[in-house]
């Protein structure tokens, strides 16, 4: 089960404890409004530049659930998936001031998570046992679950959870650059300019991973004589 949002999760006394000291020198925000034209995460890293530490709750509860599915898909352990989360989202907080609010908030964000579990992978030395290993299967709030259109009784939850256990086990069988590009894309809903920019790499180039990356799924989906789900979406 994806945790509920970090507010209301162990992280959030982490960060309380981090942000502690910021008590002392906020500065009085509730005046404080974003320019026009920008998006909703732009004005929570204003807000949160201003010292506002209300917003930064906010970008918890919006973005904790689709980072932490992100990192499930890739690490496949949900243990690391949780601390890569709340190591992700405590660096927002202490790098608000690196953020530019030019409209890729996600990209920003999932680039620092990225690096993030790189550097996890790294630091254990165990990449291949890491991409072995397999969570529960409980499925219950991963976007794979989740079929837009399908009905909840009993036979489709479970037919919708064998497909999530199917792709899942596709998913570990692409290479690296592939299966967070497609993670990203599909399931974190990251637009290809800001998936670019969280691999760092140019949007020609994530959409190329993404193409060879469906291609191989499709492929592989269709061996097991299931249909491709996934539509076409460059944007």
């Amino acid at each position: 089960m994806i945790p509920p949002p970090l507010a209301d999760a162990p992280v959030a006394e982490a960060v309380a404890a981090v942000t502690a000291d910021a008590d002392s020198v906020q500065t009085d925000v509730q005046s404080v409004g974003p320019p026009d034209g920008f998006d909703e995460d732009d004005s929570l890293m204003i807000r949160l530049q201003a010292g506002d530490r209300a917003a930064f709750d906010e970008l918890v509860t919006r973005h904790s659930g689709p980072l932490f599915g992100f990192f499930l898909k890739n690490v496949r352990n949900r243990a690391l998936a949780e601390d890569l989360t709340q190591d992700t989202l405590l660096k927002v907080y202490r790098k608000n001031w690196d953020y530019l609010p030019t409209g890729r908030f996600r990209g920003w964000l999932y680039r620092i998570g990225r690096n993030l579990m790189i550097d996890a992978a790294r630091r254990s030395r165990r990449d291949a046992l890491v991409r072995s290993v397999r969570t529960d299967k409980d499925g219950e709030g991963s976007p794979l679950d989740r079929v837009e259109g399908a009905e909840d009784d009993p036979a489709a939850v479970a037919e919708r959870r064998l497909f999530a256990e199917l792709v899942d086990e596709l998913l570990a069988e692409l290479p690296d650059d592939q299966r967070e590009t497609f993670t990203l894309h599909h399931f974190a809903h990251v637009p290809l300019p800001e998936v670019g920019q969280a691999m760092g790499v140019s949007t020609s180039t994530a959409k190329s991973r993404l193409r060879l990356a469906r291609e191989k799924l499709q492929a592989k989906l269709a061996d097991r004589g299931v249909r491709d789900p996934f539509a076409s979406d460059e944007s």
